[in-house]
């Protein structure tokens, strides 16, 4: 019975979604602060009836609307970051060997100046 009511109200949850994202043009569609109410909307009205009803959240049918809203909704945004990727193999190898020649260099060079003897005040 739980879950008939969820499925029923929730259903309603994802009809006033939909009716917000009405007002929301495509150029809009990426644009985190034009959409953020009508997903909070729809994410806050799933988790709310879920805790009215004593039903878990997150659930199976939950997550679907929301997969469902980015399906329909938000397929074609993508990040606007730049992907990093690694340096090519020559420039890590010297950035690797560089400070592992320089450990001994600077062994030898702390222990002959260490071995003057004379104190320094």
């Amino acid at each position: 019975l739980t879950e008939r009511n969820y499925t029923n109200i929730t259903q309603g949850c994802w009809d006033y979604f939909v009716d917000l994202m009405r007002n929301v043009t495509t150029s809009e569609l990426c644009e985190w602060k034009v959409i953020s109410r009508p997903y909070s909307e729809l994410q806050g009205c799933l988790e709310f009836w879920a805790d009215r009803l004593n039903y878990s959240y997150p659930n199976a049918l939950a997550e679907q609307y929301i997969f469902q809203s980015h399906h329909r909704y938000f397929h074609n945004c993508t990040l606007e970051h730049p992907v990093y990727s690694d340096p090519p193999e020559d420039v890590l190898l010297a950035m690797i060997i560089a400070p592992i020649c320089l450990i001994p260099f600077l062994v030898t060079l702390v222990i002959w100046r260490s071995k003057d003897g004379k104190a320094q005040a």
